[in-house]
């Protein structure tokens, strides 16, 4: 069996407010959409080191309760993304970084079908870790 370092590897946080609607951060590059924050693994990082980078970074802020709640292969990317269940401090301010444009709470209703499902196994976590392909 051989080694392929071709593979894209990155984490995103599911962080949700007290009315139960879901951040995401809108892109200032590539299709500019809206997304989870995170991004990838670098060399040498655990996962949790990387999560809590990509997040200090995308949102001027510091993570707490890290909970690893999913696997996920997305074939389009050739990538493997770990989801966590996160939190902020309550009133926390956010501060963009040049890579998003705009923050917003959404409804889990709005997210498109491969986010909602991500998120929806993130929010019903019961201990046992999701692995899912795209």
């Amino acid at each position: 069996m051989g080694f392929d370092d071709t593979f894209r590897f990155g984490v995103h946080a599911v962080i949700t407010n007290p009315d139960a609607h879901i951040l995401l951060l809108k892109r200032t590059y590539g299709n500019k959409g809206w997304s989870l924050p995170g991004g990838g693994v670098d060399p040498g990082e655990t996962i949790h080191q990387a999560l809590r980078r990509e997040c200090r970074e995308e949102l001027g802020l510091e993570i707490f309760d890290e909970v690893l709640t999913g696997f996920y292969y997305h074939s389009r990317l050739n990538a493997q993304v770990g989801i966590f269940r996160c939190s902020i401090p309550d009133q926390a301010e956010i501060t963009l970084s040049s890579e998003h444009s705009a923050w917003k709470w959404f409804d889990v209703a709005e997210l498109s079908e491969v986010q909602r499902i991500r998120v929806m196994d993130a929010l019903h976590f019961r201990g046992n870790v999701i692995s899912r392909a795209f």
